[in-house]
């Protein structure tokens, strides 16, 4: 059985490194998101967020941090705004339970699963393995739902992500709903979702964060290009 209290510590006001790629991008593959881990492991992150049970069981057996683990739909559907595709369905969530992982993410929305299962279903499932539920959502209402269906830890990760909440997507971090998240539950909330810069870490820790989840940031340098060679004047 896993020592909650003392893997909740190791993560504690500390940063978490989603290390993740999508499709056909070039780092899309065990051993470059293995490098791409100690990497930031080495630079200071006390967990890492993976995506996909091929690449956690390669990562996991070579790090000894702790491990949010989820899968997603591949490739991405069109209509993803629509879809759950965070840990879809229960066998999803059966296949992380065998990755010896601490943490499983799940889609914290009330979205019907590809399988027809419900969010309390794959919570159950995972609370029955002894593993901490970490539920992704997009709304305060979300949150308190997740909670009440048994959730351990909530997180930001969903907001600009849903088709309620797309309009958030250009905004920034999304502070209001971490505070809103905060206060309203008694429980770890985990700011993930459009950080940026140094600052935004300190502002989501100010607000009281547990922890805080970069991704794109860090580990997606296609989009880090992108966002330099944007800046450059066309006069």
């Amino acid at each position: 059985m896993l020592n909650i209290e003392k893997i909740l510590e190791q993560i504690e006001n500390k940063i978490i490194v989603s290390v993740q790629a999508q499709d056909n991008e070039p780092l899309n593959s065990p051993d470059n998101l293995l490098a791409l881990s100690k990497s930031v492991i080495s630079g200071g992150a006390c967990g890492l967020r993976l995506c996909g049970v091929k690449n956690i069981k390669h990562i996991k057996k070579e790090i000894t941090v702790p491990v949010i683990g989820l899968t997603k739909l591949e490739p991405t559907p069109i209509n993803w705004l629509e879809k759950v595709y965070i840990t879809a369905t229960m066998k999803d969530v059966k296949e992380l339970l065998k990755c010896d992982i601490e943490f499983i993410s799940l889609d914290g929305t009330n979205r019907l699963r590809a399988d027809e299962s419900t969010l309390e279903d794959q919570i159950n499932l995972v609370k029955d393995d002894g593993k901490i539920v970490i539920a992704d959502v997009a709304t305060l209402e979300e949150g308190i739902n997740a909670i009440k269906l048994g959730a351990d830890i909530l997180s930001t990760t969903l907001s600009g992500y849903t088709k309620e909440t797309r309009f958030k997507v250009n905004d920034g971090p999304d502070f209001n709903l971490l505070a809103e998240l905060i206060e309203a539950t008694e429980v770890p909330v985990i700011m993930e979702g459009r950080i940026w810069d140094p600052e935004d870490v300190r502002e989501a820790f100010d607000i009281g964060a547990f922890s805080v989840v970069i991704g794109t940031a860090i580990t997606r340098p296609h989009l880090i290009t992108k966002r330099f060679v944007s800046a450059i004047r066309q006069d």
